[in-house]
């Protein structure tokens, strides 16, 4: 069976620790509820992303270089 995490065109995605996550929600004002929802079934995610936890998705941007963006792993 193919790993689809492991995919070249799959993005990065990073669980964030407690600390990282304090940061961006300071930065963008918000509650780890306000942020997108990804299910936790998702192919892409991590094994070791649990059910609450924020995942980092970091992408190729043409016009940015690299995006950011921010997830909340959901049943």
């Amino acid at each position: 069976m193919v790993d689809v995490s492991k995919h070249e065109l799959v993005p990065a995605h990073n669980v964030l620790d407690e600390a990282e996550l304090e940061d961006v929600m300071q930065e963008y004002n918000i509650r780890k509820t306000d942020l997108p929802k990804i299910k936790r079934s998702d192919p892409a995610l991590p094994d070791e992303a649990a059910v609450g936890d924020v995942i980092e998705i970091v992408r190729d941007s043409r016009t940015t270089d690299r995006a950011v963006v921010y997830r909340l792993v959901v049943e």
